[in-house]
């Protein structure tokens, strides 16, 4: 059944650019995806001095910033949840939730149904979290003007692992995050070549021109794994293990290479990403 999304926010136009390109654009097109945007306002509580549909007032308390309303939010998630008798997962992006990550993506192209709230000003009145049973997500550690940019990076990352999505089956498998260690430890992807082999002087490296898909299966892996320790040391579950006994998962993979081009890429064995890591 086709995963319906429903995003909830007070700028809408932000997102029919997107929506309509690229990877994202064709896998609507092709009824992979069916993403509805709601405007917020249309759930106002009448209007502010400067004539605009209400949904903010000042903190109690006191404070700077304004803070996003019960009521209209609430009528909002309501009735947009009644135009499907799906039970959606209720998700509001805020900074100050769960982060992201691509097993998370990869258990949101398997659902139904999800809605994805757009925080914005200071912060969303806790009543309406706690009443509405909101899922608290941030993409990352740092603070946007609403939650309109990350719902679209939730999107994107889920609408490429539902099948079909991608120009190849194997593509999203190969992906940072998603290929993993035997011991399950996420990766990020090896470095990528093609035509010319040779460019200002940098020269492919020799294995990925030998033919030799196992050597060329462990030169990425180990590349990845150099990346990873390069790059996000906060990727907890690589240990201190020696290179060479993390590459010798290869020795038992051999029968998952496929004759053909020598840019033939295998799938590492493991489990999903880490749910640790950040986007």
């Amino acid at each position: 059944m086709t995963l319906r999304i429903d995003i909830l926010t007070l700028f809408p136009d932000m997102f029919a650019p997107v929506l309509g390109t690229s990877i994202v654009g064709r896998a609507i097109a092709q009824g992979l995806v069916d993403v509805h945007v709601h405007d917020i306002r249309k759930w106002s509580v009448g209007r502010d001095a400067g004539g605009h549909n209400k949904v903010d007032d000042r903190p109690f308390g006191g404070g700077p910033g304004m803070v996003f309303m019960c009521e209209p939010l609430s009528a909002a998630v309501e009735a947009v949840d009644a135009h499907d008798p799906r039970p959606a997962r209720r998700i509001l992006l805020s900074p100050a939730g769960k982060k992201f990550a691509q097993h998370d993506a990869a258990v949101i192209a398997e659902s139904q149904r999800i809605m994805l709230i757009c925080g914005h000003y200071e912060g969303i009145d806790q009543r309406a979290i706690d009443e509405l049973a909101l899922e608290e997500i941030s993409i990352g550690d740092f603070v946007l003007s609403g939650g309109e940019l990350p719902a679209l990076a939730i999107v994107d990352a889920v609408a490429r692992l539902i099948p079909g999505a991608l120009g190849h089956q194997d593509s999203a498998a190969e992906d940072s995050f998603s290929k993993t260690t035997d011991a399950g430890a996420p990766l990020l992807d090896c470095p990528h070549y093609t035509r010319p082999r040779e460019w200002r002087g940098h020269i492919v490296p020799d294995v990925l021109l030998s033919g030799d898909h196992q050597a060329i299966a462990r030169w990425r892996l180990e590349e990845s794994i150099k990346r990873t320790r390069q790059r996000r040391p906060d990727l907890e579950s690589l240990h201190a293990q020696p290179l060479e006994g993390e590459a010798s998962m290869l020795q038992g993979t051999v029968g998952l290479f496929q004759s053909g081009s020598c840019c033939t890429s295998t799938v590492l064995p493991g489990r999903n990403a880490h749910e640790r890591s950040h986007t």
